[in-house]
């Protein structure tokens, strides 16, 4: 008997997924390279909690409920212990990419723009995140977290859709207490713009992680001899003569820069990762993932 047909609706919602996906064709490849690689690290993140499976026994403690005591574990020898089964809730993890003009911007045609980069470490860690059962949802996208494909497919075509943004930094919106976020751009913003909402994601409960992307042409100036630099968002023009003769006190302040964006990071209980779009995707993510999945609790 052949198959129902799918409906007009959910076609045009597949074709623009591919469509989508078809525009950033590294995204897919590095996302199940990665995946290879940290698959296995998945099964040691445990946490404790109301779950069936058995994780590990504890030493009783004051205020522990009698029954929670294993008496046969505890028969064995002369103290009394608690078992523990790992908690098996699935989190929610919300991603956010910057998607202004300063991000559609690549100093050599060999390399991404630092927007291609943040979308294909946006979309490849979904995959990593669906594949190890977490929810998964693009902040200020308007859906609640999914796991699974198709938490990927929707990412993937939201990020392609979602392609213009007037600032560079994410709109606070309610959000679970204890969920995660990730937010991927370049936060050349000043520092003082990004340490309010960040503080204010951390009030709200939120772990969050913050992933710097930089073009290296940012990161060291090497251009020479006049140059004129265009803003890319209404920063206006600067022409230098002799564009070297500034270059160690430029590369000092972007230092300083990335340094306190780490800072800022550090207090709220966050991380922060500075990765150049001339790096492989693929260590970004290894790190990125692995913060996200470390076992937590006792």
């Amino acid at each position: 008997m052949a198959a129902p047909m799918a409906d007009a609706a959910t076609l045009r919602l597949r074709h623009r997924a591919e469509q989508a996906a078809a525009r950033l064709p590294p995204l897919q490849v590095a996302a199940e390279r990665v995946a290879a690689t940290v698959v296995q690290g998945v099964h040691g993140r445990r946490r404790v909690g109301q779950g069936d499976a058995f994780w590990q026994y504890r030493n009783y403690e004051f205020g522990d409920a009698a029954a929670a005591v294993d008496w046969r574990q505890s028969a064995r020898s002369q103290r009394l212990f608690v078992r523990q089964n790992e908690w098996e809730a699935a989190q929610s993890v919300w991603l956010w990419r910057d998607a202004s003009p300063s991000m559609q911007w690549g100093s050599d045609a060999g390399l991404p723009t630092k927007l291609d980069r943040a979308e294909l470490l946006l979309v490849a860690l979904t995959a990593l995140l669906a594949r190890a059962g977490e929810r998964v949802a693009l902040l200020g996208g308007g859906h609640r977290p999914v796991a699974g494909r198709f938490a990927v497919e929707r990412m993937t075509q939201q990020v392609g859709e979602r392609r213009q943004q007037l600032t560079g930094l994410p709109v606070i919106e309610p959000l679970p207490r204890h969920a995660r976020t990730v937010l991927f751009g370049d936060f050349l913003a000043p520092l003082d713009t990004v340490d309010p909402i960040v503080r204010r994601l951390a009030g709200a409960g939120l772990k969050g992680h913050i992933v710097q992307i930089v073009d290296p042409a940012e990161a060291s100036l090497p251009f020479t001899g006049r140059v004129r630099f265009e803003g890319l968002e209404a920063e206006g023009n600067l022409l230098l003569a002799r564009v070297e003769t500034v270059r160690e006190e430029y590369v000092e302040r972007m230092r300083r820069h990335t340094a306190g964006l780490g800072d800022i990071a550090r207090a709220a209980g966050w991380t922060h990762i500075l990765h150049h779009t001339d790096q492989p995707p693929q260590s970004a993510l290894l790190a990125l993932f692995h913060t996200l999945t470390q076992r937590v609790g006792p």
